[in-house]
């Protein structure tokens, strides 16, 4: 979402963002901790920085939640189709378990194997 009145920059300042959005700093902090997608930066000094992708993200957000009047739930997946920030599946646990164990068992043939081959030598 492009506006007018906002200059292009690689970087924003948390307080510019505040000002550009006009929504609070501790909306802003909230939003980053519910869309994962967010990405503040951080300066040697300490201070946040959003790319202008993030500040395209919060302006979106902002509309969806106030003129839509969805969720942030809703926001979150609108975001994720209209952006592409969709993150893939997890793996489950146990199907990651048994792909491990499987390696596993086919380090110890290999290193077994090598072992042989080293005596035979």
């Amino acid at each position: 979402m492009k506006n007018a009145k906002v200059p292009e920059k690689f970087v924003y300042k948390l307080e510019e963002i505040s000002r550009i959005a006009k929504i609070p700093v501790k909306t802003i902090d909230a939003w980053e901790r519910e869309f994962p997608f967010l990405h503040a930066g951080q300066t040697s000094s300490g201070h946040k920085i959003f790319r202008q992708k993030d500040l395209d993200i919060i302006l979106r957000i902002k509309e969806l939640l106030e003129k839509k009047g969805l969720t942030l739930a809703g926001a979150k997946r609108t975001i994720e189709e209209e952006f592409g920030t969709k993150r893939t599946g997890l793996i489950h646990p146990d199907r990651l378990k048994k792909v491990l164990f499987q390696v596993k068992e086919q380090l110890q043939e290999l290193a077994s194997s090598l072992g042989k081959e080293s005596k035979k030598s």
